[in-house]
Order: structure tokens, then C-alpha cells, then sequence
């Protein structure tokens, strides 16, 4: 084979090589998500007198304390109920010793408010938790995009390695002298140039959450934008007689434990990322912040079964005190 055909050929297969590393470095197309639509109402405007004051720093009557347990008093704190509650009981008592149509309608009144509330909260902790499990789904899916994208990258990347190689040996047996040693070396750049792209094949997209209740989660602001009062005193609330975390302080125990942030670090380049208004996103950073959303919706879903033993243990007190309201006529 002359030599300026083997210049040649040489030449034309580093090109192609070339063209090859430039086609697969191309990203995924950026996308913005700067309006989310998995909520419509406006953030949470309330100050921290708004918020319920700690149960442990309350004087509760022996009417509740003796007919409660200490977990439904504390929800019944969060929903600000303590007060009914305790007309209850009240009334409950003078009803027996002085029966009366106004005391009847009274008592009623009381019942059918308590249980207004409970019901009424139980549907704003399924609003909350639909919101969070949107959001979860909205970093999740983008994920999954992109994830997408960098399996069906690496599989080109793959194959464009073993059709360099291939290429490389045939080209090597065909030639000789200076020029096998030539495609040698190109044949093992171009391999390791394409080893080095599926390394770093990691597409990113832009992702913006100007609502961000894991920042609310991790920062610890006096009063939420994203939860009401009662859902974030719920996750704030420690009895400073106990050793056990706040439920908010369990999140974050969780996603340091677990890596998902990394504290060792200080300046953890996630966290201006998770909890600020968004940025470029990798497809590992969007899963990590759907767990955080899942975790986040698990344990204010944990209201909700306090709230059940709430209910249970107020309708077993109307239950024993054989109120009038319980009677038809």
C-alpha cells in the first residue's frame, strides 16, 4: 500500500473518530419548568402568634388530661380544639346534674363542631400531601428523562467503542511499519476518549421550585409558606422533657444519615440546589429530591392517624357520657 494511502486512510479514520466523540457529546435538550401545576393557591400568610403555643407550656384541665392521651391532646393543641373540648366536658357535667334544652343544643353544637374540625383538617393534610406528591412526581418523571437520554447515550457510546476497536485492528493488520504503530495509538485515544464520555455522561436540565417546602424542612423558619400552622407545629413541636427529635429534625437526621445531603461538607453544592429556586439538575439530583418530597408527604400523613385516635377517643367520651346529642328526639 503506498504510503500517502496509508496517510491518507489514517487520516480519514481519525476523522471519523472525531466525528464520532462530537456526535455523542451532544446534550439533552434544556428544559425550563418555571410553572409548576401542582398547586394554585397562594403561600401561607400567617405569623408565628398564629401558630399554636407548645402543649407542655399549657395548664390542661383534669377533664382532658384523664379522658386523652397525651398524643390527641397534642393534635387537639395543633388544631386548636383543647378549648372545645373542655366545654365539653364541662357541659357534659352540668347536664347530668341539670338537665336542659339549651344545655342539649350547646352540647350538640360542641360535637358538631370538633368533629367539623377534624374532618375539615384531615382534607387540608390530603390537599398538602397531593401537593407534595405532585411535586414528586414532577422531579421524578424529569428524572426518568433524563435518564433516558444517558442509557441511550452510553449504549451509542458502547457500540461506537467496539466498532472503533474493530476498525482499529483490521486497519493495523492491513498496514505496517510507522503506520499499524499509528492506528495503534489513534485506535487507543479514540477508545479511551469514548470510555471518558460514558464517565461523564451525566445530561443535566434545568428545574425550578419557587415553592420549596424541603428548604422550609432544612432551614427551619419560624412560620411555613408552604404548610399551614397546624401541619408545621405538628412537625416542630418537641417536648423539651423528651430525648426524641422533632419530626422535621427526623427528616433532616434521615437525608444526612442516609447521603442524601452531606453535611461533612459545608458547602455541599446540592444544597443551593435543593433548597433554593432551582438550577441544573442531574437526573441523580432530581430522584434524590422526589425522595425528599416522599419523606417529607410520609410524615405529615402521620397527622392523620393521630387525628383517627383524636376522633376515636372523643366519640368513646360522647359514647360514655350518654350526651343528649347521641339521642333522636
Amino acid at each position: 500500500m503506498p504510503y500517502h494511502f496509508k496517510k491518507i486512510f489514517f487520516l480519514y479514520f481519525i476523522l471519523v473518530t472525531i466525528q464520532s466523540c462530537t456526535v455523542t457529546k451532544k446534550a439533552p435538550s434544556a428544559l425550563t419548568y418555571e410553572n409548576s401545576s401542582c398547586y394554585h393557591q397562594s403561600d401561607y400568610a400567617y405569623t408565628a402568634d398564629n401558630l399554636p403555643r407548645p402543649i407542655h407550656t399549657l395548664h390542661l384541665d383534669t377533664a382532658l388530661t384523664s379522658n386523652y392521651s397525651a398524643t390527641s391532646l397534642n393534635i387537639a393543641n395543633a388544631l386548636g380544639l383543647l378549648d372545645d373540648l373542655n366545654k365539653y366536658a364541662l357541659l357534659s357535667d352540668e347536664f347530668k346534674m341539670n338537665p336542659s334544652t339549651d344545655l342539649k343544643i350547646e352540647i350538640l353544637e360542641i360535637i358538631q363542631s370538633v368533629n367539623h374540625t377534624i374532618n375539615t383538617s384531615s382534607l387540608e393534610i390530603s390537599s398538602v400531601t397531593s401537593e407534595l406528591d405532585c411535586e414528586e412526581e414532577r422531579a421524578s418523571q424529569i428524572s426518568g428523562f433524563l435518564k433516558g437520554k444517558s442509557d441511550t447515550r452510553e449504549k451509542k457510546l458502547v457500540i461506537g467503542s467496539i466498532v472503533t476497536g474493530a476498525a482499529g485492528s483490521v486497519a493495523a493488520e492491513l498496514l505496517s511499519g510507522n503506520a499499524s504503530t499509528y492506528v495503534a495509538i489513534g485506535t487507543s485515544l479514540a477508545e479511551a476518549s469514548l470510555g471518558l464520555l460514558m464517565l461523564f455522561n451525566n445530561p443535566k436540565t434545568f428545574f425550578y421550585h419557587f415553592r420549596n417546602t424541603p428548604a422550609e424542612i432544612w432551614y427551619g423558619p419560624v412560620v411555613s409558606k408552604t404548610l399551614p400552622p397546624s401541619i408545621w407545629y405538628y412537625l416542630n413541636y418537641k417536648n423539651p422533657a423528651g430525648s426524641e427529635r422533632t419530626l422535621r429534625e427526623q427528616l433532616i437526621h434521615n437525608w444526612t444519615a442516609f447521603g442524601q445531603i452531606d453535611t461533612v461538607e459545608k458547602d455541599d453544592r446540592n444544597i443551593p440546589i435543593y433548597f433554593g429556586t432551582g438550577g441544573k439538575y442531574s437526573a441523580e439530583q432530581l430522584q434524590n429530591r422526589a425522595d425528599m418530597y416522599d419523606q417529607i408527604e410520609a410524615y405529615i400523613s402521620l397527622m392523620k392517624q393521630e387525628l383517627s385516635r383524636l376522633s376515636n377517643e372523643f366519640g368513646s367520651n360522647v359514647k360514655r357520657n350518654n350526651t343528649p346529642a347521641l339521642k333522636r328526639g
